[in-house]
């Protein structure tokens, strides 16, 4: 799920990502065009209900395309992007339109 925040001026946007964890994995990481696809600068945390969430600043204007990944090395889109786009390994990116 991707809940968007613009700011008055609607030059960025705060983005809470959040994934519903059906897997009941123990970690999760945001990796995107954002943070160069770093499978560790963007960790998610863990809420109650099992879920995992985040929230970042982006530029608005752009489209990102993102990712999610589970336990250190399990790759999943978000089931409420905005768009998907495939990439470069024959898989689908979830993509974040601003």
């Amino acid at each position: 799920m991707l809940v968007k925040h613009y700011t008055k001026t609607k030059k960025k946007c705060r983005v809470t990502f959040k994934y519903p964890n059906q897997e009941n994995a123990g970690s999760a990481m945001l990796a995107g065009e954002f943070n160069s696809w770093s499978t560790t600068d963007t960790p998610m945390k863990k809420l109650k209900d099992g879920s995992f969430s985040v929230t970042i600043s982006l530029k608005a204007g752009c489209s990102y395309t993102f990712r999610y990944v589970l336990n250190d090395n399990i790759w999943v889109n978000d089931p409420e992007a905005d768009e998907y786009a495939v990439n470069e390994y024959g898989e689908s990116n979830s993509v974040l339109i601003l």
